[in-house]
């Protein structure tokens, strides 16, 4: 009941007093590492078969859902600079291309 009581009446405080809500990591941005961490789990692994769930860890704690970025960028594939696209074929991805 607790629960329910403070995230119900977190709506109704004034935006000066509510929890900031986190943000999600920008995966292709300068700062991302996502390509870094993709190629760290290869080196590790020795295989780009990432699991959806998996999370890596940056150095300085954040976290990185590299199976989701990776699944949604084979998604969204078409939509991909060349840019991008080499990036992920340098890694060895075949679907990049």
């Amino acid at each position: 009941m607790n629960a329910w009581r403070s995230t119900a009446s977190c709506r109704w405080l004034p935006r000066s007093r509510r929890r900031p809500r986190s943000r999600p990591q920008r995966c292709w941005g300068p700062s991302s590492g996502a390509l870094r961490l993709l190629a760290q789990y290869k080196a590790r692994t020795g295989s780009l078969t990432v699991p959806r769930g998996h999370v890596e860890r940056l150095e300085d704690g954040t976290e990185v859902k590299l199976g989701v970025f990776l699944s949604n960028s084979k998604t969204r594939r078409a939509k991909l600079t060349t840019d991008k696209l080499a990036e992920l074929a340098a890694l060895g991805l075949e679907w990049a291309a």
